[in-house]
């Protein structure tokens, strides 16, 4: 029984805005807001081809794995042990490895939020790292924790877009430029990393199942949700979609004005050349809220991929939750930076998104796992185009876990 109970056929419920916001603001964390600064300062307006090309990618890849999984009722470790035998545990391994990895990260920038929005030194780190990892881990001590989650991802959500948006106001970004060079980039081919290390970030690891996996905890499962399922994945990809754009456009408007990114902290630099320094407190409440978010999705996402593999998770599983939260809260105190594992995840996550994105697709073309649902040619087409696509990205990226070892 999921505990909002059965969600009722064509009503697009909180439930569904909620999975949308959890899957949208995982992506969100702090190596997306480095992303977007770096390689704006690098592409300047011809950037925006290339938001393009990841919106539409994360759309093809959403809408395959959200109906696949929706229809079925299936999580994404289930559908691949279907598919493959044992393969569903070797899938929710790399998830919850690449997932906790990450997690260090969205803790470090959630504390790093904090000591800007209140004006603290690295002196106070180890502190800000402790109440933003306290934060995350009393979110699952309510007795309706999902529920709860929900309220924190939307609102908190809410509230990146609007201090992005004020920022993007401040700076006044050349728009025309920006809307000629979204369609005639000054280079396509210079562009094709930055396209592929956005997809792997917004879509790859377990961001892509946290929406997912989310709508199967609450019911809203079965062909005659196709149309919940539908508006859920998009207004997920919409939401993580607008908080790019803005970030981007307020970015490329300090860019434009011969603003020169700090290279170590190009966002907050960014903000701060931007609007001074209201604007660096305003990287603050963004920076906190981002990392806070991913550290929620990354947590539940990463522990939904054992609970129906392991009895003992699912019977525990808020304190799984929470274990997982203070475990990368106490590797990130003791380790600081942690780049060696920040690296391997950045590998993982790479690796990760072909296996998953195949082993769903795969799913579509069995009895066992959807039934008579007919699976779009289109939607299985695209899918396995961008499956050929980042499988590249996950080739390349070996040579990351190597260096590490030397």
């Amino acid at each position: 029984m999921s505990d909002e109970g059965t969600i009722k056929k064509n009503v697009f419920s909180t439930v569904g805005l909620g999975a949308a916001f959890l899957m949208a603001l995982s992506a969100v964390g702090p190596g997306f807001l480095t992303q977007t600064a770096v390689f704006t300062q690098t592409h300047k307006a011809s950037f925006a081809f290339a938001i393009l090309v990841v919106i539409i990618v994360d759309i093809i890849g959403q809408l395959n794995v959200w109906r696949i999984m929706g229809v079925s009722a299936m999580r994404g470790q289930d559908i691949a042990n279907k598919v493959l035998k044992g393969s569903g545990y070797f899938l929710a391994f790399l998830v919850a490895l690449g997932g906790l990895a990450f997690n260090i990260g969205n803790v470090g920038g959630s504390s790093l939020g904090l000591q800007a929005l209140f004006g603290l030194d690295e002196s106070w780190s180890i502190l800000t790292v402790g109440v933003s990892g306290l934060i995350g881990a009393l979110l699952f001590l309510s007795k309706n924790m999902l529920r709860t989650v929900d309220k924190f991802v939307k609102v908190l959500g809410v509230v990146v877009i609007v201090v992005i948006g004020i920022v993007m106001v401040q700076t006044a970004p050349p728009y025309a430029e920006v809307v000629a060079k979204t369609f005639v980039p000054d280079s396509y081919s210079a562009l094709g990393m930055p396209i592929l290390t956005l997809i792997g970030g917004t879509i790859g690891g377990y961001i892509i199942f946290s929406g997912g996996h989310r709508i199967i905890d609450a019911g809203m499962t079965g062909k005659e949700n196709l149309g919940n399922i539908n508006k859920s994945a998009v207004t997920g990809i919409v939401i993580c979609s607008i908080v790019r754009i803005l970030l981007f456009l307020a970015i490329l408007g300090v860019i434009a004005k011969g603003g020169v990114l700090d290279p170590k902290n190009p966002a907050p630099s960014a903000f701060r050349l931007g609007a001074g320094e209201i604007g660096y407190r305003f990287f603050g409440i963004v920076m906190w809220a981002a990392g806070a978010t991913s550290i929620v999705g990354a947590a539940y996402t990463s522990v939904s991929f054992l609970k129906t593999l392991f009895s003992i998770v699912k019977d525990y599983e808020k304190f799984f939750i929470i274990g997982f939260i203070v475990v990368s809260t106490a590797v990130m105190m003791i380790l600081g930076g942690a780049a060696k594992l920040l690296v391997l995840a950045g590998s993982l996550n790479g690796l990760i998104l072909p296996l998953s994105l195949g082993f769903i697709l795969f799913g579509a073309f069995r009895k066992d796992i959807v039934g008579d649902y007919k699976h779009p040619p289109v939607l299985t087409i695209l899918g396995f185009l961008v499956v050929i696509a980042t499988a590249y990205t996950g080739i390349t990226s070996l040579g990351n876990i190597a260096n590490l070892f030397r």
